[in-house]
């Protein structure tokens, strides 16, 4: 059987953060897997915030996806 089990890295020693549910002495393989920090993630999203801010004309894109939404062709099913 095959599943995935979150853990957490303490002093060198994986401590599961799920149920493992196995009777004591059962040999597993493990496959480590790092999670990326969403910390950074997050930081490197509210830097880029605003970016387009002044370079598109925010209310005449939108109004443009609409109209072209509406006009049959690619995508539409006509």
């Amino acid at each position: 059987m095959t599943r995935k089990v979150r853990a957490r890295v303490r002093a060198g020693v994986l401590e599961p953060l799920d149920a493992i549910d196995l009777p004591d002495g059962t040999e597993v393989t493990l496959t480590i897997e790092e999670v990326p920090d969403r910390t950074a993630a997050d930081e490197a999203f509210a830097r880029a915030w605003g970016g387009w801010r002044g370079l598109v004309d925010a209310d005449k894109l939108i109004a443009e996806i609409y109209e072209a939404r509406l006009r049959p062709g690619r995508g539409s099913g006509a």
